[in-house]
């Protein structure tokens, strides 16, 4: 048996410490925000007559400002602007292919500003409310089976739970956008929505199962971090079982799945480790000090 209650200082520390250090640096480092969340426009060309350099001068010689430009895994050139009309964006093209004539163009997306702000309102908001909602639901679940241990600390601890699980694929994005230049798009926000998901799932498998040792050791006495272990070890087999699943189908996807996805998919296998730790590793040991203490 995995004794949790007994290691819990270790197993809590090393999330409080991940946890901090996520935050330092998101606080730090910051995290990219994609056209979609700021507005602007993103356009990749394909140019293989020609080097980074060459692409930016024929752009500056021809008015564009405050853009940044890289080189995608393909090869390709990925150019992002604040603003960009159509009349620039096709004065721009024709100047790239007067200048080397096998340049195409492979994608272009623009978003205004507005636009852009209201879809970083609605996803702030999108995180906000699922936490709040499955806290909730979570100690409207359990509100039958309140004793020992109140409903509402099921709840609030799921809420710290999935907050932990959120926080740390949030420093692994902002690593990655000051080391790889990846941005934060919607697409993120829908990964970081299954991460909590997906986590909360595992979660509750485990509370329901400590609620239902508690109902049956009611009255023998027996110690609340022994009904806890029990709890973990009765379902620990079926959470990992569940997690390996989707990390077999993730890992797939990384491999063989579109480049586009990659980041993406990284984020949900990242998030979905940390969750099924979480669930096991951090959501009983806190239910057990919490009700200690009490």
């Amino acid at each position: 048996m995995i004794d949790v209650i007994k290691h819990k200082n270790i197993y809590l520390g090393v999330s409080l410490a991940l946890v901090v250090l996520s935050w330092a640096l998101v606080g730090f480092l910051g995290l990219k925000p994609g056209i979609d969340l700021v507005g602007g426009t993103v356009w990749q060309i394909d140019a293989p007559e020609a080097d980074l350099d060459e692409v930016r001068s024929v752009l500056n010689e021809n008015g564009a400002a405050d853009f940044q430009i890289k080189i995608a895994g393909d090869g390709s050139f990925i150019i992002r602007l604040k603003d960009l009309s159509e009349e620039n964006h096709q004065g721009y093209l024709r100047a790239l292919q007067d200048e080397f004539p096998a340049v195409t163009e492979m994608n272009f997306s623009s978003i205004g500003p507005t636009i852009g702000s209201e879809l970083r309102r609605s996803s702030i908001w999108a995180i906000i409310l699922v936490l709040i909602g499955i806290s909730l639901y979570v100690a409207f679940a359990f509100r039958k089976v309140s004793e020992p241990v109140k409903s509402w600390k099921y709840g609030l601890i799921t809420l710290l739970t999935l907050l932990h699980d959120v926080s740390i694929p949030a420093g692994l994005l902002a690593v990655l956008g000051e080391w790889k230049g990846i941005e934060i798009d919607t697409n993120f926000i829908v990964a970081l929505l299954v991460v909590m998901g997906f986590s909360v799932h595992d979660t509750i498998v485990v509370f329901d199962r400590v609620r239902e040792n508690l109902q049956l050791f009611r009255g023998r006495n027996t110690p609340l971090g022994e009904i806890v272990n029990r709890s973990v070890n009765e379902t620990i087999a079926r959470s990992i079982n569940t997690s390996l699943t989707l990390v077999l189908v993730l890992l797939a996807l990384m491999v063989f799945g579109p480049a586009p996805l990659f980041y993406f998919v990284l984020t949900i296998l990242f998030g979905t480790v940390v969750g099924t730790y979480s669930s096991i590793f951090v959501a009983s040991p806190m239910l057990y000090l919490w009700q200690k203490k009490r």
